[in-house]
């Protein structure tokens, strides 16, 4: 399969590019939230956060974190969404981070799912453990 993230990179597709360096690629997203909505990848592909390698997380994060004030200072923005996607909701199979430029009572609504509050602290104490488990 090819990636489109991937021909963005070597410049076989066009994007608006935004930022670039050694770790990443920067560029507009093609279908927006709000203007100035940009996506971060990196440059090796990876499908998902947790196979970025360990090596790779700091200058991408890094990276992130400089787009994203950018984006905020470029928009004239109040402040900003900062999202990944791992397998499930994620259009290209690629990491990328969106930054979402944000005004307050920009009427994004409904952008996030229903919350699902734990029964009681007991539950949570159990979900906790199984994740704590995983280290």
């Amino acid at each position: 399969m090819e990636c489109a993230f991937c021909k963005i990179i070597d410049g076989e597709q066009p994007a608006h590019r935004v930022y670039e360096d050694g770790a990443v690629v920067a560029f507009l997203d093609q279908r927006p939230v709000f203007s100035g909505h940009t996506l971060i990848v990196p440059r090796a592909h990876v499908e998902t956060l947790t196979d970025l390698p360990e090596e790779s997380v700091g200058p991408y994060f890094s990276a992130v974190r400089r787009v994203t004030g950018a984006v905020e200072r470029g928009t004239e923005a109040d402040g900003s969404f900062v999202a990944t996607n791992n397998k499930v909701s994620q259009s290209v199979p690629h990491l990328h981070v969106h930054v979402v430029p944000r005004r307050k009572k920009d009427g994004l609504r409904g952008f996030f799912w229903p919350r699902n509050p734990y029964t009681d602290a007991t539950e949570a104490r159990r979900v906790a453990a199984k994740i704590r488990a995983q280290f």
